[in-house]
C-alpha cells in the first residue's frame, strides 16, 4: 500500500461563503481566552470578536482597550439578561466547568450558537442540562475539541480508515503538563465540585476525545487508576492512567500527569503497521506523523497550525453554510459519561461499564 503523507486534510471542512463573518461574545476572559481564543479569531477568516463577557465591566474594558471592532463589554449577569444580544451572532463559554451550563444557557435563551469548552461541565448531570437547553431553543452547540480540526489527527484518521496499519489492536497515549507553574492551590482547578476533578477530567479529555474521533468508535468499559502526592492536590487527581474497551478487542492505555514535564503522544498499533503522533495535544507544539508496515514507511513533520484559528474558522464555515458543527453535545456526553466511569473506577477500583 503506497501512502501519500504529503496530502493531509487540512480545511477538508471548508466551502465557500460569502456571508459576513460571525459575530463572538467571548464568555470568559482567563489566559486561555485572552492569550488563545481572541488572538485567533483575530487571524480567522469567518468570525470576529464583537463582545467581551467578564465577571466586573473593568476587566472586559481593559481587554477591550487592546482590540479593535468590539462592540460591548458586558459582566455575567448583563449578559444573562440580555443586554447588547445584538452586538453577537454567537458565543465562545469559556468559564470554569461547573458554570457552563448557566452561560450556554443564556446564550439558548437569546438563541445564539454556542462554543462551549471542554468537558462540556463538571457533572454529567449539568452536562446533559446544557445539551437539553440547546436542543430545546434549536440553537448550534458545539464542544471545543480542538484536535478535531488539526490536520494532523484529520489525516491519522483517514490512514487508518483506510487500513494502513491493519485492524487497530491496541492504543497509548500520554499527556503531561506542570499546572503548578501557571496557577496555584487556589485555582478553582482544583475544587472537584466547580472543575470535576482535576487531571483525568482535564487533560484526560485530550486522549480519550481524540482516540474516539481517530478510530470512530466509542469505549465500551474503562478501568482508571490515580495518584496524589502535592498538598494543593489534596481530595482530587494528580496524575492518572486509564485503560479505554473497544469492540473487538481494541484495547487503549493512556497516562496523565499535572505534575510532569510537557509532553503528548498517541500511538496505533494494527495488524499490519503502526502509526503515531508526537506532540499532538498541544496548540503551538511540532507534531511528527509516522507510519509504518509492509510497503509503508513514512515521516511527515508539517509546519503548525493554529488549532483554535482552525476550531473558530470550521464553527464559522459551518454556520455560514447553515449547517451544524460538530463535535455536538451528544459526542461530548459520551466523553462525560467516561470521565465519570474513570473517576469511578479508581475510586473503587473496578472495570466500569459504560452505557450508550
Amino acid at each position: 500500500m503506497e501512502v501519500d503523507l504529503d496530502r493531509f486534510s487540512g480545511r477538508d471542512w471548508e466551502e465557500p461563503t460569502d456571508g459576513e463573518p460571525i459575530r463572538f461574545a467571548m464568555v470568559g476572559l482567563g489566559w486561555w481566552t485572552r492569550e488563545q481564543a481572541i488572538p485567533a479569531v483575530e487571524d480567522a477568516e469567518y468570525c470576529t470578536t464583537t463582545a467581551l463577557v467578564s465577571s466586573s465591566t473593568e476587566k472586559a474594558e481593559d481587554v477591550a482597550a487592546d482590540l479593535e471592532g468590539i462592540e460591548a463589554t458586558l459582566t455575567y449577569d448583563e449578559y444573562t439578561d440580555g443586554e447588547a444580544s445584538d452586538a453577537y451572532d454567537a458565543v465562545y463559554v469559556c468559564t470554569p466547568n461547573g458554570f457552563h451550563r448557566e452561560h450556554v444557557e443564556a446564550a439558548a435563551a437569546q438563541e445564539k450558537a454556542v462554543l462551549c469548552e471542554k468537558p462540556l461541565e463538571a457533572s454529567v448531570e449539568d452536562a446533559q442540562a446544557t445539551v437539553d437547553a440547546c436542543r430545546e431553543a434549536d440553537v448550534p452547540l458545539m464542544v471545543a475539541y480542538r484536535l478535531q480540526t488539526e490536520p494532523v489527527a484529520r489525516r491519522a484518521r483517514e490512514l487508518i480508515r483506510d487500513g494502513a496499519i491493519g485492524d487497530v489492536v491496541s492504543i497509548t497515549g500520554h499527556m503531561s503538563d506542570t499546572i503548578l507553574d501557571s496557577v496555584d492551590e487556589t485555582s478553582w482547578r482544583f475544587d472537584r465540585d466547580l472543575a470535576g476533578g482535576t487531571t483525568l477530567n482535564d487533560i484526560g479529555v485530550y486522549p480519550l476525545n481524540t482516540i474516539r474521533f481517530i478510530l470512530g468508535e466509542d469505549p465500551q468499559a474503562v478501568y482508571a487508576r490515580t495518584e496524589s502526592e502535592q498538598p494543593a492536590y489534596e481530595g482530587t487527581d494528580e496524575h492518572g492512567a486509564f485503560q479505554l474497551e473497544f469492540s473487538e478487542g481494541t484495547l487503549a492505555s493512556c497516562t496523565v500527569s499535572h505534575s510532569a514535564s510537557l509532553s503528548s503522544s498517541l500511538r496505533f498499533v494494527g495488524t499490519e503497521g503502526e502509526l503515531s503522533i508526537e506532540g499532538l495535544f498541544f496548540p503551538n507544539t511540532q507534531k511528527v506523523l509516522r507510519v509504518s508496515g509492509p510497503g509503508i514507511e513514512g515521516e511527515f513533520r508539517p509546519e503548525p497550525v493554529d488549532q483554535m484559528r482552525e476550531e473558530f474558522d470550521y464553527f464559522g464555515n459551518r454556520l455560514l453554510r447553515g449547517l451544524d458543527p460538530e463535535p455536538d453535545g451528544e459526542h461530548a456526553m459520551v466523553d462525560m459519561r467516561a470521565i465519570r466511569a474513570l473517576y469511578e473506577s479508581a475510586e473503587g477500583g473496578t472495570r466500569v461499564e459504560l452505557d450508550h
